[in-house]
């Protein structure tokens, strides 16, 4: 049997163990129709792309059949976030049959915004009770730096390869943004489009897990089969163990999935009645988690736990027991079978790979002269420069393993202000949006502390790898997820005033 047909049966397995598991909580958080729609959803896309053996072959398949689920779903973002990483996002060019070397290259994730994310926009533009974009900081921030981005293509590319890296600016930046900032309405929007993407977490966990276990990438093959040349899926190892990657293509992509997944696991794990599923959920997520062995999201995640608790009732008693916590664990762990192993994994005070710390801090100080140069603006040839040559690694590549460092070396301080403007900003909205729920045991007010600690999260593990894969398009969205929460939280303000005005008035 070909390698990917063993693997689909693999992956069948493994997911139907993560639905059948999830099937009961599921209940708790979203309507069981939903539920049983996008699972079935999830299981024929995923057998035709291993049975059709051309990406082209998928893609026509799969668009017809997402359109007709688009009519059935009423939640948009609950669905892309539960398909987004169906398969590997592997980009394949569409020819254009001798008037352009070809049109745009499409993957999955374009594919699901083609077909999902743009007729939701043009629905919701219609809309009267959407916020016409532009309204907000967040809106004008973000407008800003696509300009400026695409603008920037001009100096290093064709007039044509701009308007492509333009599309894609737009499918992968804008639509993600849009849609999350204005199709969740309420508390249930919040809730069906968090579980989408935990429940697609989980389902990378299960398979990350078996991945680690048994050395053996399940979607490596597919891509092949597929006809989708991708230089990012790859077998790597650390401390003599795989790195699973499941469908991100990097290991450090999805710890970053994962990391997120349980940012969003903290506000619904109090949706779910049962203690003994709200705990296997956790310790499935710990364990995909735990499978990429990568630090960097290892970090994001403890952030997030520590800006959620921190952002709650006994915030300090309750840090000071996860302090105690942590640090009663390290010795147990040097005595446990295997536990010293995790300890040489562990950041900071671990041995294994210690020269990718030694990196990333070349890296910043070789990128300051970098920039130095080009201040304002940045420039495109950046990995030219002798700096950036000596930082070369044994696969002949310059990786630029800081988010921050590569838009200020490709759009210099102003790009790199607008970035980090932006998502200042939408932090600045849901923190402000909380404060419309003073009580902090509050559903809402949960959920903002959800949203908080995971955005912050994410800045945070982005300091530690590129926008490469999935990532960006996972934080541009839960940008916009964190401004639809601060759109609601004024509504509620808005409400609130209204019905006490009215109440003076009766008086």
């Amino acid at each position: 049997m070909p390698e990917h047909f063993r693997a689909l049966v693999v992956i069948l397995v493994l997911a139907g163990i993560v639905f059948v598991m999830a099937r009961r909580p599921a209940a708790d958080v979203i309507s069981d129709r939903n539920f049983t729609r996008r699972r079935n959803l999830w299981f024929v896309l995923t057998l035709l792309a291993f049975v059709s053996h051309s990406f082209w072959v998928y893609a026509g398949i799969a668009a017809v059949i997402l359109t007709v689920a688009r009519k059935s779903e009423r939640n948009p973002v609950a669905l892309f976030f539960f398909l987004l990483f169906l398969i590997p996002p592997a980009p394949v060019e569409i020819p254009g049959f001798g008037l352009i070397n070809y049109f745009f290259a499409l993957d999955h994730v374009r594919l699901l915004a083609l077909c999902l994310l743009l007729p939701a926009y043009i629905a919701l533009r219609k809309r009267s009770d959407s916020v016409p974009f532009g309204r907000t900081w967040p809106d004008k921030l973000l407008a800003a730096y696509i300009l400026l981005m695409s603008l920037l293509y001009l100096r290093e590319t064709t007039v044509t390869d701009t308007l492509r890296q333009t599309l894609y600016l737009f499918l992968e930046v804008f639509l993600p943004y849009y849609v999350a900032s204005r199709a969740l309405k309420n508390i249930n929007d919040f809730k069906d489009a968090m579980f989408g993407f935990v429940l697609a977490a989980m389902l990378l966990s299960l398979i990350g897990l078996f991945e680690f276990a048994r050395s053996w990438l399940l979607y490596s093959a597919l891509t092949s089969v597929m006809g989708m040349p991708w230089d990012m899926s790859s077998y790597l190892t650390r401390g003599g163990s795989l790195r699973a990657s499941v469908t991100t293509g990097q290991a450090i992509a999805l710890g970053f999935v994962i990391s997120v997944g349980i940012g969003f696991y903290l506000y619904l794990q109090e949706e779910i009645r049962s203690k003994m599923q709200r705990g296997l959920g956790a310790l499935l997520l710990l364990g995909g988690l735990f499978a990429p062995l990568s630090r960097g999201p290892w970090i994001g995640a403890a952030a997030m736990v520590v800006v959620f608790i921190g952002t709650g009732r006994k915030a300090l008693k309750r840090l000071m027991v996860l302090g105690v916590v942590g640090v009663l664990a390290l010795p147990v762990l040097a005595i446990v079978p295997g536990g010293q192993k995790v300890l040489d994994l562990l950041p900071f005070i671990g041995t294994v790979e210690v020269e990718n710390i030694t990196y990333r801090q070349r890296l910043i100080d070789n990128s300051v002269i970098v920039i130095q140069r080009n201040p304002w603006l940045g420039s495109f040839d950046y990995r030219s420069s002798p700096e950036m040559q000596t930082m070369t690694q044994g696969q002949g590549i310059i990786d630029i393993v800081n988010t921050y460092i590569g838009v200020a070396l490709s759009t210099g301080l102003i790009g790199l202000t607008l970035f980090v403007a932006f998502f200042a900003s939408v932090l600045q909205g849901i923190r402000k949006g909380m404060r419309s729920f003073p009580d902090k045991d509050s559903e809402r007010r949960r959920l903002g502390r959800a949203l908080l600690a995971t955005l912050a999260g994410i800045l945070i593990t982005i300091v530690t790898v590129s926008s490469i894969t999935v990532i960006p398009v996972v934080y541009w969205s839960v940008a916009g997820v964190g401004v639809a929460y601060a759109q609601m939280a004024r509504s509620t303000r808005k409400q609130t005033a209204t019905v006490a005005s009215a109440q003076l008035q009766l008086r």
